[in-house]
């Protein structure tokens, strides 16, 4: 036997086991308690009130385990291991772990004994720890209250969210959430594998296969690398330590990965191999660039992929649920494939959660979907003492080495909101010099570490920031890197506002709405349903939230009748929000090369910035997003004085496109009369003007509602409204809904409207997929659409159906 799975049932118990249960490894405390009926679900109601104390004990896990012959050298293969935590064998301490961000291989040898062994796992309290860490600095290192109420998360190598965020649930949770296995080294173990590609001139490509070798002592063995086509045997010398190996693959005629939307993605099995042990790898070809070029506004900010500039369109994300437990391969799957089917193209893993599981990054992989990676830290002040900085400088090396072979991969960011934190707190505004040199100590040694596991990998240094060592206001200042535009949501000004910018590339922005329905029936009871209600004010993190929701509303909705229709018209309104600021800046360009919403998923069941409910449904906000996100689409865009409004087609394909385009006005009572009709062809990448029309020919009491189809088969529709959508005096839908079985379990869903129905919503309390949803209709119109459940429905679900008119409470 020369390795023990150790996942799977341990024993839980306080430090004074005062409290015991089963829990699965890998896994989380908190789940293993509610499963053992010791705490409540802290999702539900104000739970999560009543669990605070799991975070303020010390936990131990434990398991036994059987090994026959103890001879030869062996050791602990452990990841994400969350987070200071000792872990001792037969009594033995073996490690001693404070960073959940770290791979761990103790040396046991000397601990085991043959027959029955027993591990030990002491999970030391992280509120207690981080205080105590905090305690020793040398100067206070402050975090942001606002966001975690949970202090001084800063001072652990956790997910900062953790502690609580502006859309997460405070639990500071601990377990160990990956690999945990006693394995026995024989002559040498693999450390890492790391790829680099050299394209040719000649269409080729070297890749550039390194694989580093631990061994106990010197010793020879035999490595086995092989690549599509190609394997070689390597005859290699190791001494003490570590040998990294590298070998030159060559491959002819390579097929190149390509993002979502602008080719496929073709991907080559990587097999590393050595007697006792073999490693594979989903690589893909292609290459990369940052452009960061001078202008005249500042300086570009685009990505280009084997030679062409691609327009970024994507969604930030947060770890997918906030207890480890209640995740999956599957279900991260499911979120990532609800970004694809949304025309995205790239993800931003923020700076507050995880560098996420191998299984995150091979689905970007095989879906196309370029990841712009943080590092894992956000929004807070960070320690700069020299054993912090060696914990980081360890962390980014193993994670680098991890992840960088994904095609996928195409950004490294040092942190999100790093350099504005400077000016969040009353210690950093009184004595800035201090903590801006504290951050550019960890800022360069993440730099660093970096280059020296990947040099040839790009770095930004942190988001938002307008270039290199620039420490300027990149939530307002326009004119060059990436930009975070907040004005809207935390500074209240009306959607139009994101007219007022010309971001180069925006990696955040957004606006909240609450979660559905059927979700807000998981964590509430009936008499909750109160935008007010205690409950409803828990599943708010954003300090004054829901006032904002509502006062936007009362500025641009007649206010809606019931809970279920404000439910239903937040999100609506999110929907226009975002949809306003996608439109205008990629009408911009090129000169604007990215625009990534805050924010695609949900940890927890709350109101948020998210486009996906908790548990993968699809808001309004998304199944707005598939259509304006689109490769090929067309915009209105009001001038700054609202006298005409310019119609700009957007082609994001590498071929012409030729797009007739069809205007016409759009009555209170639902009849449609034709205005216009342009035919315009856009070149490859580019945004062009296909006619301007006077806003003086939308009469008062009338929308302006436009139609396209594209030469390559795209189209869409949408509407625009002059003024504010409470001007208008809307008249009665007369919506009509059946539904009939279909085929391989789903139902179709057929909706009728006798007159203007705007944003028509179908839903149900079943969760699954529609195949199209947040629709307008004219009089007379009908739309058919298909409803997958999630999981095979028993019996016809009840569907509901909601639009713009009949939300509205009574005059």
């Amino acid at each position: 036997m020369t390795a023990i799975d150790l996942a799977g049932s341990w024993r839980l118990a306080t430090a004074d086991r005062s409290r015991r249960a089963d829990i699965t490894i890998p896994g989380d405390v908190h789940s293993a308690l509610k499963a053992a009926g010791i705490i409540p679900d802290p999702y539900f109601g104000r739970n999560e009130n009543l669990v605070q104390w799991v975070a303020h004990e010390d936990w131990v896990v434990e398991r036994q385990f059987t090994l026959e012959d103890v001879d030869g050298a062996w050791y602990l293969d452990i990841t994400y291991l969350d987070t200071v935590a000792t872990i001792s064998v037969n009594g033995v301490p073996v490690l001693e772990a404070n960073n959940c961000f770290r791979r761990y291989r103790p040396d046991v040898t000397k601990a085991l004994k043959p027959g029955d062994n027993t591990i030990r796992i002491l999970f030391h309290s992280s509120v207690a720890e981080a205080a105590k860490r905090q305690a020793r600095q040398p100067f206070y290192i402050p975090y942001s209250t606002a966001n975690c109420p949970i202090p001084n998360g800063n001072m652990l190598r956790k997910p900062q969210c953790d502690f609580g965020w502006d859309w997460n649930i405070a639990l500071a949770p601990l377990g160990l959430y990956g690999e945990i296995s006693l394995k026995k080294l024989q002559t040498a173990r693999i450390e890492d594998v790391v790829t680099t590609q050299k394209h040719q001139d000649d269409g080729s490509v070297d890749v550039t296969v390194s694989v580093t070798l631990h061994a106990q002592d010197q010793g020879f063995l035999a490595l086995h690398l092989s690549l599509g086509e190609e394997r070689v045997r390597l005859d290699c010398g190791v001494g003490k330590g570590e040998t990294t190996i590298s070998h030159v693959l060559h491959i002819d005629n390579p097929k190149l990965w390509w993002p979502a939307g602008s080719g496929e993605q073709p991907l080559y099995e990587l097999g590393v191999e050595t007697p006792s042990e073999t490693v594979t790898r989903q690589i893909g070809l292609r290459t990369v660039e940052l452009l960061t070029d001078l202008d005249e506004a500042g300086s570009r900010f685009a990505f280009r992929i084997n030679g062409r500039e691609i327009f970024c369109r994507g969604a930030n994300w947060i770890p997918a649920d906030a207890l480890f437990s209640l995740t999956s391969a599957g279900k991260t799957e499911d979120l990532l494939r609800s970004a694809v089917d949304a025309n995205m193209n790239m993800i931003r893993v923020w700076g507050g959660g995880f560098y996420e599981q191998d299984w995150f990054y091979e689905s970007c992989d095989r879906l196309g979907l370029m990841v712009w990676q943080d590092f894992q830290f956000a929004c807070n002040l960070y320690p700069s003492t020299p054993d912090f900085l060696a914990e980081v400088a360890e962390e980014v090396d193993y994670q680098v080495r991890r992840l960088v072979s994904h095609p996928s991969i195409v950004l490294w960011c040092g942190d999100n909101e790093l350099v504005g934190a400077l000016n969040w707190f009353k210690e950093s505004l009184e004595n800035r010099d201090r903590y801006l040199v504290s951050y550019d100590r960890l800022n360069r040694v993440i730099e660093q570490a970096l280059a020296k596991a990947a040099p040839d990998a790009i770095w930004w240094p942190s988001s938002p920031a307008a270039g290199y060592l620039d420490y300027g206001d990149a939530w307002h200042a326009d004119g060059s890197g990436d930009m975070h535009y907040w004005s809207v949501w935390h500074e209240n000004k009306p959607f139009d506002d994101y007219r007022s910018v010309r971001p180069r590339f925006c990696s955040e922005f957004g606006f909240q709405s609450y979660t559905s329905l059927p979700v807000i029936q998981t964590y509430a009871e009936a008499k909750d349903m109160n935008i007010a209600s205690p409950v409803m004010e828990h599943h708010q993190k954003n300090a004054g939230g829901n006032e904002r929701i509502a006062g936007t509303m009362f500025r641009n909705f007649r206010f809606p009748k019931d809970f279920p229709n404000f439910v239903y018209l937040s999100q609506v309104q999110q929907a226009v929000a975002i949809r306003t600021a996608v439109d205008y800046w990629r009408s911009l360009k090129p000169h604007c090369m990215g625009t990534l919403y805050w924010q695609l998923n949900d940890t927890w069941p709350v109101a948020s910035w998210s486009s996906l409910d908790y548990g993968g449904s699809w808001k309004v906000l998304h199944y707005h997003a598939r259509r304006f996100f689109q490769p090929v689409s067309v915009m209105a865009i009001p001038s700054e004085d609202g006298s005409e409004i310019r119609f700009s087609v957007v082609n994001d394909t590498a071929d012409n496109v030729t797009v007739t385009l069809n205007l016409s006005l759009l009555t209170m009572n639902g009849e449609r009369q034709l205005l216009e009709t342009a035919q315009v062809v856009c070149t490859p990448d580019a945004a062009v003007t296909a006619l301007s029309l006077p806003a003086s020919r939308v009469p008062e009491q009338s929308l302006l509602a436009w139609s396209f189809t594209a030469s390559n088969g795209m189209g869409g529709e949408g509407h625009y409204v002059p003024g504010t959508y409470k001007a208008l005096e809307l008249e009665p839908s007369g919506l009509e809904l059946s539904v009939s079985p279909g085929e391989d379990g789903n139902f179709d869903v057929l909706v009728k409207s006798q007159g203007l129905a705007l944003f028509v919503l179908v839903e149900t309390d079943v969760p699954g997929r529609y195949s199209d949803n947040a629709f307008d209709l004219a009089a007379g119109e009908s739309r058919l659409i298909r409803f997958t459940p999630t999981d095979a429905a028993e019996t016809l679900p009840q569907f509901r159906i909601y639009d713009l008119y009949s939300c509205q409470a009574a005059g």
